[in-house]
């Protein structure tokens, strides 16, 4: 469809229930459900283990044929986490595996499919042995990580840093370094001069953010009826 052809009031109520279906499906299987969470399809987010975090106005977007998984398989009794800050953006495909620790600050964006593991979850020699060698990931603030990267057991990723996409990340990227590559290498640094806007910075008054995107879609669906909606999807015609 070129657009939405639902009624407001239809898209209202379906956010409406996606937020209901995250705080009540959801949310009893975080160790901490952040305030202001924004699901896209929740029922396609999957948690096995814990504990696994959620920060604050983090936005989670899945879909049929890219669910997000958060899954926690410890090495030791008592070990094993995954932490995901604030104002984070966690897209289609996203699969975050921890047998030891992964922690990712705020203002975070992971693309499709992108893939963090600390752990190898076989060892080299008796591969009936699962986790194998496991060691922490630590990614800053602000990292932007590209489409179907790879970050392995062990790395740390700078504030600010860019992982491009299709990445394989086997070593430590610095703060404000854009990388890229199998394996990925530093190809050049942010320039210092040049201002930095985060998603904190873009949801610091999320009452206001919420109000402005309702008056986009009031005035995008002005005019949408319940008969139009469905004539479109039944009967799909050019220009829909």
């Amino acid at each position: 469809m070129l657009r939405d052809h639902r009624p407001y009031y239809v898209k209202r109520f379906y956010n409406r229930f996606q937020k209901w279906y995250g705080r009540y499906f959801l949310a009893p299987q975080f160790e901490y459900y952040g305030r202001g969470l924004v699901f896209m399809k929740p029922w396609h987010v999957e948690v096995f283990g814990g504990p696994v975090y959620l920060g604050d106005y983090t936005n989670v977007i899945a879909s049929p044929d890219r669910k997000v998984r958060f899954t926690v398989w410890p090495v030791w009794m008592g070990s094993g986490k995954i932490e995901i800050g604030k104002y984070c953006l966690i897209c289609p495909g996203t699969r975050i595996m921890s047998a030891t620790s992964i922690t990712m600050g705020d203002g975070c964006m992971t693309a499709q499919n992108v893939s963090i593991s600390d752990s190898d979850w076989h060892d080299l020699y008796d591969r009936s042995m699962p986790v194998g060698q496991t060691k922490e990931v630590t990614i800053g603030n602000n990292v932007w990580i590209g489409d179907s990267a790879i970050v392995c057991k062990g790395v740390t990723i700078g504030d600010n840093a860019v992982i491009g996409a299709g990445s394989i990340v086997v070593k430590d990227i610095p703060a404000n370094a854009i990388a890229a590559g199998n394996p990925a290498t530093v190809i050049k640094y942010l320039d210092p001069d040049i201002p930095m806007k985060t998603r904190g910075d873009w949801l610091a008054d999320p009452a206001k953010l919420a109000g402005d995107f309702e008056l986009i879609d009031r005035a995008m669906m002005k005019g949408n009826t319940l008969r139009g909606w469905f004539r479109a999807l039944l009967f799909p015609r050019r220009g829909d």
